[in-house]
């Protein structure tokens, strides 16, 4: 659905995205993850056709953007940046309007929208009587209108307390299930990407420095907590005998490939170490994003632009 080949993207000398490279397949609710300026507003842009590549190949559903950004876009609900709406119209009528932009859209597939966001019974109000999590929606509802096979979501759950988040959340969920969208998600809150996505792509200073599943974020080191009576001497006798990597904080180590929880505890109880408690760490998405912004480095050592 998507497809990045090669893309470069410069504003006068500064360089903002350094050959970029992004596949998402059909299907999919794919996270795209980075820093303020790490280049995910200008990467989606480019795919909206809002901005041009300085080189390289942008296609969504198959076609080229910057030579056929009609045929590209046909198919595409976004909400990006900051949507905007007339205040002192009713919601109703301001999706009228926007849709008008685009092609027309029937009562049916209007009425359908509404209800599917969740706005029924308050289209007709005038959108400065919206609280933010219905402005949200309203956003959410002029994505959908032209019955798009791939959504664009650049922060939509932005500014959003937390029973809105979870609803946003379970919106987004249902819109994948029952109508089949692939989904490209831009969002600083972790969690959510984290409950949403199947894939990541994270962007460090316009670079991609890691793209893979989620279940491929918690494989990179095989961290256990490990309580012993001797923490020093038992890591520097695991580590003679090969069965750990690394340790740290006084009490997590990292197993040697290979290597099981339970040679650990043979290990330690052969030596009469007395042992506490052995238990393998769970790394989430934010200790993963973290250790990519604080080392500098790619999972496979690949350097990012500093």
């Amino acid at each position: 659905m998507i497809e990045l080949e090669h893309v470069f993207k410069k504003f006068g000398p500064r360089l903002v995205v350094e050959d970029l490279m992004l596949h998402v397949p059909a299907g999919e609710i794919y996270g795209l993850l980075g820093h303020n300026g790490a280049g995910k507003s200008t990467a989606i842009g480019m795919m909206l056709g809002q901005v041009w590549p300085t080189s390289g190949e942008v296609r969504i559903c198959g076609f080229e953007v910057s030579s056929q950004r009609g045929k590209a876009l046909s198919k595409v609900g976004a909400i990006f940046e900051s949507p905007c709406f007339y205040d002192y119209l009713s919601g109703r009528r301001n999706l009228e309007i926007l849709s008008s932009y685009t092609r027309p859209t029937s009562p049916a597939r209007m009425r359908e929208v509404i209800e599917w966001v969740g706005l029924a019974g308050r289209e007709n109000s005038k959108v400065r009587t919206y609280s933010h999590g219905m402005r949200a929606r309203l956003a959410l509802a002029q994505a959908l209108l032209p019955q798009p096979e791939l959504l664009i979501l650049d922060e939509p759950s932005d500014g959003l307390d937390p029973e809105g988040i979870h609803e946003m959340r379970q919106t987004i969920l249902r819109l994948h299930r029952e109508l089949g969208l692939t989904i490209l998600l831009s969002s600083h809150l972790l969690s959510e990407v984290e409950q949403l996505c199947t894939r990541i792509a994270v962007l460090n200073q316009g670079r991609k420095v890691f793209e893979g599943s989620l279940a491929e974020t918690r494989q990179r080191q095989n961290w256990v907590l490990l309580k012993v009576a001797d923490f020093e001497p038992t890591v520097h006798a695991l580590k003679g005998a090969g069965l750990i990597a690394d340790a740290r904080d006084g009490r997590f180590v990292a197993l040697s490939p290979g290597v099981g929880t339970d040679q650990i505890v043979n290990f330690v109880v052969e030596r009469k170490t007395p042992l506490y408690e052995i238990a393998r760490e769970e790394e989430t998405l934010e200790d993963f994003y973290l250790s990519l912004m604080n080392s500098g480095r790619s999972p496979t050592g690949g350097l990012t632009k500093k």
